[in-house]
């Protein structure tokens, strides 16, 4: 049910967030020099570089600390409390806000980290996949849910002297609900998950979490090299999954700022992105099951390539042409997601799959380059349509790369990993 509980927070911040800064905090076309949708992209970029760094600790403290649900709670009030201050913070405080925001993701990562160490406790290894695409799919559901209700809100407000209901207010009590929605939901959901252990008189130190945390990361990477195939693999998907992080942080900022779309358009637009992620990620499934998932991957690849172009040359004012668009980033979000980590499950060590998968999710974080991407270029060209562009390259280098991996040596050489751990474990 914690799936269920954040859900609102982090499709209202793809949905509403990047474009209510742009459109209401900020105060003109510019601020430090740079338009809205440059400056929340940097915002993103930045925030997922720390995550990253943020990674190794925290996996650490879930592994080794006997206080997986304190953190977890601690974490998650963090990151809810600061999503209820956001709606309050007036026009024009453009430091405030992308300050608040980026404590408001933190925190949400953070708790994850936590919950996603529960999975082993809570499931088999019978029901664990079960139990963790159950999860996803009520999270898919509740944002989807609490989505239609901010929609509603918006499509019903006006900006017409006297109304009562605003699109700005309307905005701002869609991201203090997705808050509301976060505690609420969250204490139905941290009732049901076991209690910590019992405190012990030796409590390791941050010191220690730090240590074991980029150990571990610095010992897989060097493991890593023993597996060229697979590390080619980590390589293009840390290129193309830059792609599809920057599509999915910056749509929202560029649809308002660029192409001057409403944000009721928006937050439709990202509703049907919900909604048909799911079916996308089955009928990929399908379409891997018959051509193999490298492939399955690569035609995603061309089809965001071509929905970056697509989007560079759409006209400003389309929202049909946006919801377009919209409905195919959904068909194709799903399956890249999906199958990018089904495939790499498939070609890393079974002994060690907790192991590499932690490697997995630190690296993933990488995916910030993108935004940084888009930001500097937004920034140095003032278009955003020039930035957006950029993005098909992530894309198309991914591609190239991933073309590039052997699937059939990199699951044969699961067997080397095998054997070097057996013979390391019996001297």
């Amino acid at each position: 049910m914690y799936d269920w509980a954040n859900s609102a927070y982090i499709t209202i911040f793809g949905a509403v967030i990047g474009a209510f800064f742009t459109g209401t905090i900020m105060p003109d076309d510019r601020y430090w020099g740079l338009s809205g949708e440059a400056l929340f992209s940097i915002l993103v970029g930045i925030g997922s570089i720390l995550l990253m760094l943020a990674m190794p600790v925290l996996g650490a403290m879930a592994d080794f600390a006997e206080a997986k649900k304190r953190y977890l709670r601690s974490f998650m009030m963090l990151g809810a409390a600061f999503v209820l201050v956001t709606p309050f913070v007036p026009d024009g405080q453009v430091p405030l806000f992308l300050l608040i925001t980026l404590i408001g993701q933190f925190g949400f990562v953070a708790a994850n980290v936590f919950y996603d160490g529960f999975l082993p406790e809570i499931a088999t290894d019978e029901t664990i996949d079960k139990v963790s695409s159950k999860g996803f799919a009520l999270g898919y559901l509740g944002g989807g849910l609490y989505l239609i209700f901010a929609l509603a809100l918006i499509m019903f407000s006006s900006d017409e002297a006297g109304a009562t209901l605003t699109e700005s207010l309307a905005a701002r009590i869609g991201i203090f609900g997705s808050g509301i929605w976060w505690i609420g939901f969250s204490v139905f959901s941290l009732s049901r998950l076991p209690e910590d252990g019992p405190a012990t008189a030796e409590q390791m130190s941050l010191r220690d979490y730090i240590a074991i945390g980029f150990g571990r990361t610095v010992s897989t990477t060097r493991k890593l090299r023993g597996f060229p195939q697979l590390l080619l693999f980590v390589v293009a998907f840390i290129v193309y999954n830059s792609g599809t992080g920057t599509v999915i942080a910056v749509s929202g900022p560029y649809a308002e700022d660029t192409l001057n779309l409403e944000l009721e358009t928006i937050a439709l637009a990202f509703l049907i992105v919900q909604f048909i992620a799911f079916f996308g990620a089955l009928m990929f499934g399908a379409i891997a099951g018959r051509t193999g998932p490298k492939r399955a991957v690569m035609m995603t690849l061309v089809i965001w390539t071509g929905l970056a172009v697509m989007a560079f040359f759409l006209p400003k004012g389309s929202a049909a042409g946006f919801l377009v668009l919209a409905a195919i980033v959904g068909f194709v979000l799903g399956g890249v997601q999906a199958l990018s980590r089904s495939l790499y499950g498939t070609m890393i060590p079974e002994e060690a799959s907790a192991e590499f998968f932690g490697f997995f999710s630190v690296f993933s974080k990488l995916s910030g380059i993108g935004p940084l991407v888009f930001g500097a270029i937004s920034a140095l060209t003032g278009s955003g349509r020039a930035a957006i562009l950029s993005v098909a390259g992530f894309f198309l280098v991914g591609l190239a790369l991933l073309a590039r991996v052997d699937i059939d040596e990199a699951r044969a050489s699961r067997e080397r990993w095998s054997f070097e751990g057996a013979r390391t474990e019996a001297d």
